[in-house]
């Protein structure tokens, strides 16, 4: 039995980065904004919900390890399932597939339910103009700003998540901001 002797004279610490309780709970956290990052790179609805669901089922053997590390461990695996995933296209023979598996083009519907519908269109536009801007990037510099500026990870986690060097990050960060201020001036 504890006995409280009143309250302790010590500072409160600062608050620690949000962790995620359980692999599960991070799991479904990033779930869609790795969606997100898998269809840019992607451009495939489907072959982005493999990637994530196959990355998410080889974040499972990796639960063991400390909650710090897997924000990191998560996107670097989901990077290499696409690079994976656009080497296999590459391979494909493109007249064996049916015209449905071939890219068309559809939009996908990012509508918020608690938005209007002139303010919804806004942003369903304003997404699929960034869509857009990243699809045109090269891989490495939609890597490095969709890691580093939408999913907020720092230098050292984004370098490690891209198995690259911090300068490199940085570098690759910089080319993408300059080359999406190119192709979004006269939009913004």
């Amino acid at each position: 039995m504890l006995v409280s002797t009143g309250p302790t004279q010590e500072c409160a610490p600062a608050a620690p980065p949000r962790v995620a309780a359980s692999l599960d709970q991070f799991l479904a956290d990033v779930g869609t904004r790795a969606f997100r990052f898998a269809e840019a790179g992607l451009r495939s609805r489907d072959d982005a919900l493999d990637a994530v669901q196959e990355a998410m089922m080889k974040m499972l053997a990796y639960q063991g390890r400390p909650a710090e590390e897997w924000t990191p461990l998560f996107w670097s695996i989901l990077r290499r399932k696409i690079v994976d995933f656009q080497r296999r296209q590459t391979f494909r023979l493109r007249w064996l597939q049916p015209g449905s598996e071939r890219e068309d083009g559809s939009v996908i519907d990012w509508a918020d339910g608690a938005a209007g519908p002139a303010q919804s269109h806004q942003q369903q536009a304003a997404y699929q103009r960034l869509v857009q801007a990243l699809r045109k990037l090269p891989a490495r510099q939609r890597e490095a700003f969709t890691l580093r500026v939408l999913e907020e990870l720092d230098v050292a986690d984004t370098a490690r998540a891209m198995g690259c060097s911090e300068g490199s990050v940085k570098t690759h960060l910089s080319r993408a901001r300059d080359a999406l201020q190119k192709q979004l001036e006269d939009y913004v």
